[in-house]
C-alpha cells in the first residue's frame, strides 16, 4: 500500500475500518439549516452525502517518521457491544489486515493517539483474547487526553452529566480501562510534545478534553483534527455542531480556531470521518473558509 500523503519526510497512511450511510444531515447537525445545506449539496455528492444520508468513514491515520510509528485514533473495534449506537456494534472488519498492508504490524506501533474517548476513536485500542480485552498494540504508549480520562469514566460523577453517556455505553470499560490497567496509558495536557514536531493541541467542545495532533516537519504541517469536523459543511459553517458535541458554544470557538490555524499555517486538515479526499486544505473565502478540493 502506498502512503496517502507525506508531511515533509513523514509518510502517512489511511487505515480504513468502515464506510457507509450514517445519518440524515438534520440528525447529525444540531444547527442544521436545509436551505444552506441544499445550496452546497452538489459539491458533497456522492462522497460525503448520498440518498439523504451523510456518508461517513471510520479511519485511522498511521504516521511513519522513519524512527517511530504513530497511529491516530482507532475506530470502533471488533466484537464490541454498542447498545447506544448499534451501527458500530459487533463489527467484524479487516482493520488489522488493512494496517498490515502498510508493511507494519501491531508490534511496530510505538504511539497510539486518542484525540478523545468516544466510541469510534478508541475501539481498536483493545482486542478480545480469551474473553479478556487486551491492548491491541503491545509495545505502544497510548496518549489519552487527561481531561477526557477524568470525564468519561462511568465511576466518576462527571459522567452522569454528559450528553453522550448513552452513546458511549461500555466504551470506557472495554477500550480505555484495559489500557490503564496495562500501564500503557500516558495522560497528556495542552501543548505536550509526543515526538519532535508532534504537539497535542487543546481543542475542547466536542468533548471536554478533545485534543488534536499537530504534526510539522520542514515546511509542511498537518492537523489531525479528530471530531472537530465531521463533514465538509462545517468548514463552510463552523457554527454547525454535531449533536454529539458536549459544549456547543465552545466547539464553535474551537472549530473557528482550527480553521484559522490551518489557513495561517497552510496545513492539511486530517479529520477522522471525511470521505472523498479524506483530508483537505482550506482557503479563506470572504469572511469564512472553503475546502480547496473534496475530490479523492
Amino acid at each position: 500500500m502506498e502512503p496517502s500523503f507525506y508531511i515533509g519526510p513523514h509518510a502517512v497512511w489511511r487505515i480504513q475500518e468502515w464506510e457507509g450511510p450514517f445519518a440524515p444531515p438534520g440528525d447529525l447537525f444540531a444547527e442544521f439549516d436545509n436551505k444552506a445545506f441544499t445550496a452546497e449539496v452538489e459539491s458533497f455528492s456522492p462522497a460525503y452525502y448520498a440518498e439523504g444520508y451523510i456518508y461517513a468513514f471510520l479511519q485511522s491515520w498511521l504516521i511513519d517518521t522513519g524512527e517511530h510509528r504513530v497511529l491516530v485514533d482507532t475506530g470502533a473495534g471488533n466484537d464490541k457491544q454498542r447498545p447506544g449506537i448499534p451501527v458500530f456494534g459487533n463489527l467484524a472488519t479487516d482493520y488489522l489486515e488493512q494496517l498490515a498492508q502498510t508493511g507494519f504490524s501491531v508490534e511496530d506501533i510505538d504511539i497510539v493517539v486518542n484525540t478523545h474517548l468516544h466510541i469510534d476513536h478508541v475501539g481498536w485500542n483493545t482486542v478480545l483474547e480469551s474473553q479478556q480485552w487486551r491492548p491491541t498494540f503491545p509495545n505502544a504508549k497510548y496518549i489519552l487526553p487527561r481531561v477526557d480520562r477524568e470525564t468519561w469514566d462511568p465511576a466518576l460523577d462527571s459522567y452522569a452529566q454528559l450528553r453522550g453517556k448513552e452513546v458511549n455505553t461500555g466504551v470506557f470499560e472495554d477500550s480505555v480501562q484495559p489500557i490503564l490497567d496495562a500501564g500503557q496509558a500516558v495522560l497528556v495536557g495542552p501543548g505536550e510534545e509526543i515526538l519532535p514536531g508532534m504537539v497535542m493541541i487543546d481543542t475542547p467542545g466536542h468533548t471536554p478534553g478533545h485534543m488534536m495532533l499537530e504534526v510539522c516537519a520542514g515546511e509542511e504541517c498537518a492537523l489531525f483534527t479528530g471530531d472537530i469536523l465531521h463533514h465538509p459543511m462545517q468548514i463552510l459553517r463552523p457554527d454547525w455542531n454535531s449533536v454529539y458535541c458536549e459544549d456547543r458554544a465552545r466547539a464553535v470557538q474551537t472549530r473557528q480556531m482550527v480553521l484559522e490555524r490551518a489557513v495561517t499555517k497552510a496545513a492539511r486538515i486530517v479529520p477522522a470521518h471525511f470521505g472523498g479526499s479524506h483530508s483537505v486544505f482550506i482557503d479563506r473565502c470572504g469572511g469564512g473558509y472553503r475546502p480547496r478540493s473534496l475530490e479523492s
